[in-house]
């Protein structure tokens, strides 16, 4: 009410409040109508508020001829005007001869960390698309200020010089061809966008293949959010429909905790990838050494004490801890993968037989060098089984021949040793897993303080079976010598070179 009588005020877009104002108000109270002069003068007035960036809001007032309006008694009694106020599609026949009486800039600052965390997110691979109801200038400035445009050239079409920021219906009345190409391909703003525009771009960016994941904080923003992949609802500003209609809540409104969501994310996957690797390689060279002593038809290299062993025992701890590796340095310039992405890609399978493969023929390798040692040759150990038969004397350190084959005699030792290559090349295939891709000269073993304590603890239970005699006689295993650790060293080290050099060409696939 103004002056005794009621008023009506209005307030909105610059945009859609001037058209329909046939009067300005000036600031000694005098009210002028509005010409063409005035109205460009206005306009240009809005242009730079919303350039700087403001969000400009255009206000109004009508004093007179409001018809039914004009005898509202109060809230609870509207009589006639109930109709035209309950009616959203009504209001214009009330708007209408509206007398402007100013405007006001906001100034709604992004938080200092929204510029980084955008750029992050364009290193990558992930497109920040702003959807907003401001006008067109205030959203490329704010586009501008949060490097969603990096430069002045961003804003603009290659093909066709066309400005990238568009209203949401002008967008979908290009053609289709177009859309998809700017959608795949460019960053976008969206202004004065309605509630289906946020729906209907969700939709059309599943159609194309893309994950699309949706912040909001309104009741008009549910659709979208439950459309989306991936819903994310404002937690502090955001409404209780937004949030139940959303998949995850954003604490603290925070969109950088959005980007560190990602990195976290992307770690945890990478771990578990580690994870799998590393026990799958290690599966992998057990089988092998078991099937290559059997084709070889040499003694067994692995009881069934010494797998039990490994396998519970020696590769837990390890396994455990590469769950705790640190990111990669390049985790975030790394593309997003597809959602139809194998967890075990082609090249990462024969990766996994390949270091397998390596272990396993290394493990059987110590055993037959360690019997070569002992003076035992290739030949002879094929044919161990008819060791009956040899004549006395066929093994100078082995008075009775078939001694040396017997798992409490002459195998101990070949059996300490092939264990024990085993161990170490597990080991350092774990070390070596704090990476896919990184060499253990930029991400050391080191870099997971939790891995140190996963290889040192299964090391001393190793040790402890081949020095502590009751644990060695009941592992049939005997202590080694230096010459021993030396063979160990020879057969280990290189899984290490041939990690490295699968890593530089995962590095080269990756690029």
């Amino acid at each position: 009410m103004l002056n005794g009588r009621n008023s009506l005020f209005v307030k909105g877009a610059p945009e859609s409040v001037l058209p329909r104002c046939w009067a300005l108000r000036l600031s000694d109270g005098r009210t002028v109508a509005l010409n063409e002069k005035l109205r460009a003068q206005l306009r240009e007035r809005f242009e730079m508020m919303a350039e700087r960036p403001l969000r400009c809001l255009a206000l109004a007032v009508k004093e007179n001829r409001l018809g039914a309006l004009a005898n509202v008694q109060s809230a609870d009694d509207l009589g006639p005007a109930g109709a035209i106020l309950s009616d959203p599609q009504r209001f214009e026949e009330v708007e209408r001869g509206l007398v402007f009486v100013g405007m006001v800039g906001i100034k709604d600052p992004a938080r200092p960390e929204v510029a980084t965390s955008i750029s992050r997110c364009r290193e990558a691979g992930i497109r920040v698309i702003m959807i907003t109801g401001d006008s067109a200038a205030t959203a490329k400035a704010i586009a501008k200020d949060v490097n969603i445009f990096t430069a002045e050239g961003d804003t603009e079409d290659e093909d066709s010089n066309d400005n990238l920021v568009f209203e949401g219906s002008s967008f979908f009345a290009l053609p289709q061809d177009r859309q998809e190409k700017l959608l795949l391909n460019r960053n976008l703003v969206f202004c004065r966008a309605e509630p289906q525009d946020k729906q209907r771009l969700i939709k059309q960016l599943q159609r194309l293949g893309e994950v699309a994941a949706m912040t909001g904080d309104g009741v008009n923003d549910a659709p979208a959010l439950q459309q989306a992949a991936i819903g994310i609802a404002m937690g502090i500003a955001g409404t209780e429909v937004s949030k139940q209609a959303a998949d995850m809540i954003l604490a603290d409104d925070n969109f950088a905790t959005i980007v560190t969501a990602v990195e976290e994310g992307r770690a945890i996957y990478a771990n578990m990838k580690s994870f799998i690797n590393f026990l799958i390689t290690c599966n992998i060279g057990e089988v092998m050494a078991v099937f290559v002593s059997t084709l070889m038809g040499i003694p067994e290299v692995l009881g069934p004490l010494h797998l039990l062993w490994v396998n519970l025992v020696t590769d837990g701890p390890p396994a455990t801890a590469l769950g705790f590796n640190p990111p990669d340095p390049n985790n975030m310039q790394r593309p997003p993968r597809g959602r139809t992405d194998p967890l075990v890609s082609k090249f990462t399978l024969v990766r996994y037989i390949l270091t397998g493969s390596y272990v396993g023929i290394a493990t059987v390798g110590a055993f037959v060098t360690k019997y070569r040692q002992m003076g035992v040759s290739l030949e002879q150990l094929q044919h161990w089984a008819q060791c009956a038969g040899w004549s006395e004397g066929a093994l100078a350190r082995f008075p009775v021949a078939c001694d040396a084959f017997s798992a409490s005699k002459g195998k101990v030792g070949a059996s300490a040793v092939a264990l024990s290559a085993l161990v170490c090349m597990e080991m350092l295939r774990a070390m070596c897993a704090v990476s896919e891709t990184e060499s253990l000269l930029t991400k050391p073993p080191w870099a997971n303080r939790f891995l140190l304590l996963g290889v040192t603890f299964p090391m001393l239970l190793h040790l402890s079976v081949l020095y502590i005699a009751p644990l060695a006689s009941l592992f049939q295993l005997s202590p080694l010598t230096k010459l021993d650790w030396k063979m160990v060293a020879a057969w280990s080290l290189p899984l290490v070179l041939l990690e490295e050099i699968l890593k530089v060409i995962s590095r080269m696939i990756q690029d």
